[in-house]
């Protein structure tokens, strides 16, 4: 039974990003900026990070033990969700909520298979078999699907 939690949890995270992205679009809309909505969606949630941040190191017996990671670790995520967060926003009203996600879960399976068959970032090196290269050709051919037809 636990072994279900992490899959489903990551189901239910999807499902967030798949809420997420018309939410931020309709706040461009009211805001008349793309750019000021992704701000304050990445604003919002680094509060709410913060505070849970705080409270977890709080009830912890020992503090969050703070190694010194590489400078560019601290830019390059958080410009990666930028452009994520603006690009979601900018392509909703073009694409419509499930082809955005077809998009995204497409390109997201492609560079994980790319990340994992290179060991990139420390993760465990996986090979490229058929059945990767299959289900990668099934998305974008879902994805396709979803957006044209």
């Amino acid at each position: 039974m636990a072994g279900l939690i992490w899959p489903f949890l990551g189901v239910l995270a999807g499902a967030f990003v798949a809420i997420q992205a018309p939410i931020n679009a309709d706040l461009a809309r009211g805001l008349g900026s793309t750019l000021a909505a992704a701000a304050i969606s990445f604003l919002s949630g680094a509060i709410v990070l913060g505070l849970v941040t705080f409270v977890v190191a709080r009830t912890q017996e020992a503090a969050i033990a703070w190694r010194e990671p590489q400078l560019w670790l601290f830019v390059v995520g958080g410009c990666l969700g930028a452009m994520y967060v603006t690009t979601s926003i900018v392509l909703i009203p073009r694409l419509g909520t499930a082809a955005l996600m077809a998009f995204l879960i497409t390109g997201q399976l492609i560079a994980g298979i790319a990340v994992d068959r290179l060991g990139l970032l420390g993760v465990a090196v996986r090979e490229v078999s058929v059945g990767r290269i299959a289900g990668a050709l099934l998305l974008v051919t879902g994805a396709v699907m979803v957006r044209y037809l």
